[in-house]
């Protein structure tokens, strides 16, 4: 069923990322951004358990994201804070060994292991609450942007950093919280990346033939006019894998090496149309647009 498949992902997800914490960070003294950076600096001065202090640094957060998103959100923050929070207490024996000597190491394989975790309970429509919710309530709010307002309070947990402990701390833990944000992000986004394309060319029913007959992509053919010359242009849009991108290349070069061509990444892709590449030749190519010419003549 979809919801046990679901929160199976918020409990990996929340035990990689509490593993990230104990293995690596915590051993080498070492802060996290958000809610989880203020229970870990209580952590080092008194001993607090983190997993406890999370669920009660989180409570009005929790409230505030009933009051403003409502109980469906609520209760997803509630989920995932709490399977967080008794992941990192129940995994706290892992930092009892100090695996690794080198904070660098630590900063960086701490953030990783963090950023894949919290991504998976992203993608599994759940978060584990902290200044995650305080961000969006400002978005609705002020229209500034997340990621803005969770860097400037993750900044203010640095400079407690620096004044707690040292510089050296702070600026090991800049690296990780910015490892983190960006393997949650890949995780969100999904590693399985595209890429779009767009050509330009006079032959572009014959470079869609192309494509779509030796590549197994459907295409798009977008009108176009050119600013400077005023001609009708027929613009391709196809969505391809990244090891199709040199054969797209190859047919464009055969049929029409003057084409226009801009390839950029796509973050993710939803819908049909992705199935099994073909195998393909320069002499394929050759031959399918030959036989689109001899058409269009005839």
């Amino acid at each position: 069923m979809d919801w046990c498949k679901r929160y199976l992902l918020i409990v990996i997800g929340c035990l990689i990322g509490a593993c990230g914490f104990n293995l690596f960070l915590i051993p080498l003294h070492l802060l996290t951004g958000g809610l989880s950076g203020i229970a870990i600096i209580f952590h080092y001065l008194w001993s607090w358990p983190i997993g406890v202090q999370l669920l009660v640094l989180n409570l009005p957060v929790i409230y505030l994201a009933y009051r403003v998103f409502g109980r469906l959100y609520a209760i997803d923050t509630v989920i995932g804070t709490v399977l967080f929070s008794v992941c990192v207490d129940a995994t706290s024996f892992l930092n009892a060994g100090n695996y690794i000597d080198d904070i660098m190491l630590g900063a960086v394989f701490g953030g990783v292991l963090a950023g894949i975790g919290f991504g998976i309970v992203f993608r599994a429509n759940a978060n584990t609450g902290g200044l995650d919710v305080v961000g969006a309530v400002v978005k609705k709010y002020y229209s500034y942007d997340i990621g803005s307002v969770i860097f400037a309070l993750n900044f203010i947990i640095i400079i407690i950093g620096i004044l707690l402990f040292d510089l050296k701390t702070a600026l090991f833990t800049l690296i990780s919280i910015y490892i983190t944000g960006e393997l949650t992000n890949q995780v969100v986004a999904g590693f399985n990346r595209k890429k779009s394309v767009m050509i330009i060319s006079p032959q572009a029913e014959h470079i869609a033939s192309a494509i779509m007959q030796e590549v197994n992509r459907g295409v798009t053919m977008l009108s176009g006019k050119g600013a400077f010359t005023k001609q009708e242009k027929d613009i391709l849009f196809v969505v391809v894998s990244l090891t199709q991108v040199s054969k797209i290349k190859l047919i464009v070069d055969v049929i029409d090496p003057a084409a226009f061509m801009i390839v950029s990444d796509t973050a993710e892709v939803l819908g049909r149309g992705f199935t099994l590449d073909s195998r393909l030749t320069k002499e394929d190519i050759q031959r399918i647009a030959d036989a689109g010419k001899s058409t269009e003549a005839n």
